[in-house]
């Protein structure tokens, strides 16, 4: 079976399926001696096994930003209790002093980290294919952070060695933006190398030499983008497309092709999945059902969709709903839908593990609950979408273990697919698309020949955000795009629904959830920490000086 998940593990001691009986009575290694630990090859992979934290998650109440923060700072999601102060985004209040999904400090933690274990690795006695092995781990983990702030802030410093105190200062400067691309993909051209294709089943849950090459090809694409590629570089598109289709031609992923899409996202492991976080021990992390749910379920309702991202998902016809010829009712407005949207998004009426779901006023799931009249959804409706119905959240401490998908096929065949139309190669581009919507499960119309340029790169940006909602990707696509002056600056809306006397319903879309404001060009970057500033002599990123 390939590799497809990482395990997250709560303390550094407790490690994964491959390692000796004996090291799950091992230490923590904080209570273990440095000398210790660099001559132990099992410590030493205790150690990298820690580090995989860093990589993306849904949520873990700590300092590491989650993936569901940053799909409730875009305009497809909305964060009821506010977790991790993503309304300072959300109201264009981030500012150097007033920070959120802030990651440069874990980040640097974690870099400081790995090149210690660089430091240390070569005269740790052990098996060198082991050690080779972790050495790559080890590279795409330190490439992500790179990846992660260069993202986030623009050119960064790039550190490679171990400062120690023999050192008499700080002289690290911020690189460019493209010397932090080059960077991370040569990082991940090296992690590749020294990385298997795929594990026996008692060493699943490593990352893959697939993986580093779906985040190369992520961080390509975003380098190839607006926000970056300003002259439209077609050099960049084309690096991007070979990335992209670097991950398709290894030939170990194909298309989940299954009639129910919804369960490609409660299925742990499957053939479309490339990397994803498996929710291993950590009680908040497996907290995921609970958030997601509706109060009338016990559930938090802390994470839900917008009005925005329900309008998104077409009618069955392929037409968006505001589109002549589409059939959309407003009355009626969940019918004839996208299938996808049945697979996402619980609505008024939806079948929900063993009811419709009430989100009209005094229903089971409104503000006005029988159940529980608290942690109602601010927009009437909630995500199904990693949401495993199994689990019932009254009689189980904890929900399921859900893997959150970091890479996966789809996205790939869409990263490809925006390249190759960059360049002009439309026929091609709407051949991977319409691999993405025709699938089994999906089996939406295909796009047409007729569509192209301009037209139809607008359709992959709309199937992008249909596709790969609440996985963390809209924040940064509508950034890199430089779009989101328009998307970030609309209010986040929901639907109020009132039962009529004859059963039928009422629904109001002219409902604000939350204001939200963006403002450009600053937004489009995130400020460094005054903390950091207050420490080091960096530039920072304008517009916020």
């Amino acid at each position: 079976m390939k590799q497809k998940y990482f395990f997250i593990l709560l303390i550094p001691f407790l490690t994964l399926g491959s390692c000796k009986k004996d090291i799950l009575n091992s230490p923590p290694l904080t209570a273990v001696s440095d000398a210790t630990v660099w001559n132990d090859i099992n410590l030493v992979q205790n150690f990298i096994n820690e580090k995989y934290k860093i990589l993306p998650h849904f949520y873990l109440y700590t300092s590491l930003p989650s993936h569901m923060g940053y799909s409730a700072a875009s305009d497809e999601c909305y964060s009821m209790f506010n977790y991790e102060s993503v309304n300072r985004l959300n109201s264009g209040a981030l500012t150097p002093d007033n920070m959120a999904l802030d990651s440069w400090t874990v980040d640097y933690n974690y870099i400081r980290d790995i090149n210690l274990f660089f430091s240390k690795i070569d005269v740790v006695p052990g098996d060198e294919a082991l050690k080779n092995r972790l050495k790559g781990e080890a590279t795409f983990i330190r490439a992500y952070c790179y990846f992660d702030l260069a993202t986030k802030y623009g050119g960064i410093p790039l550190i490679t060695k171990v400062y120690t105190a023999a050192d008499k200062g700080f002289n690290e400067t911020r690189s460019t933006y493209e010397e932090a691309v080059k960077f991370v993909t040569t990082e991940l051209d090296k992690a590749a190398t020294l990385l298997p294709l795929n594990y026996e089943d008692a060493m699943a849950g490593r990352i893959t030499k697939g993986a580093s090459l779906a985040l190369k090809s992520r961080m390509l694409l975003y380098a190839a983008s607006p926000l970056w590629n300003t002259n439209n570089d077609a050099s960049k598109w084309q690096a991007a497309a070979n990335a992209a289709k670097a991950v398709i031609d290894l030939n170990q992923y194909s298309l989940w092709q299954n009639a129910n899409y919804h369960d490609l996202f409660i299925t742990p492991d499957h053939s479309e999945i490339i990397l994803s976080a498996h929710q291993n021990d950590i009680k908040y992390q497996l907290y995921i059902d609970i958030h997601l749910s509706p109060n009338g379920y016990h559930g938090w309702s802390a994470y839900t969709p917008t009005q925005h991202i329900v309008d998104q998902f077409e009618m069955a016809n392929g037409k968006m709903i505001n589109e002549t010829g589409s059939g959309y009712d407003a009355q009626k407005p969940y019918e004839n839908r996208d299938p996808r949207l049945y697979a996402d998004i619980i609505y008024n009426g939806a079948k929900f593990k063993t009811r419709p779901a009430e989100y009209f006023r005094g229903g089971m799931d409104s503000p006005q609950s029988p159940v529980e009249n608290w942690n109602a959804s601010k927009t009437g409706y909630n995500w199904r979408k990693y949401n495993n119905e199994a689990y019932d959240l009254n009689t189980q401490a904890v929900g399921s273990k859900t893997p959150f998908i970091i890479f996966r096929l789809s996205e790939i065949y869409l990263n490809f697919a925006e390249a190759l139309n960059a360049l002009g190669k439309d026929d091609s581009a709407r051949t991977y698309v319409n691999m993405v919507r025709t699938r089994t499960g999906v089996n939406m119309p295909a796009l047409d020949a007729s569509i192209t340029g301009l037209q139809l790169r607008d359709k992959i940006r709309h199937e992008r955000e249909v596709e790969l909602c609440l996985e963390g990707n809209r924040f940064f696509d509508v950034r890199r795009w430089k779009i989101a002056e328009t998307t970030d600056n609309l209010p986040a809306r929901g639907v109020k629904v009132t039962k009529n006397t004859d059963g039928s319903f009422t629904y109001d879309y002219n409902y604000t959830v939350e204001p939200r404001k963006f403002f450009a060009p600053q937004h489009y970057l995130f400020p460094i920490p005054k903390y950091e500033l207050d420490k080091v002599s960096l530039p920072q990123n304008p517009g916020y000086n």
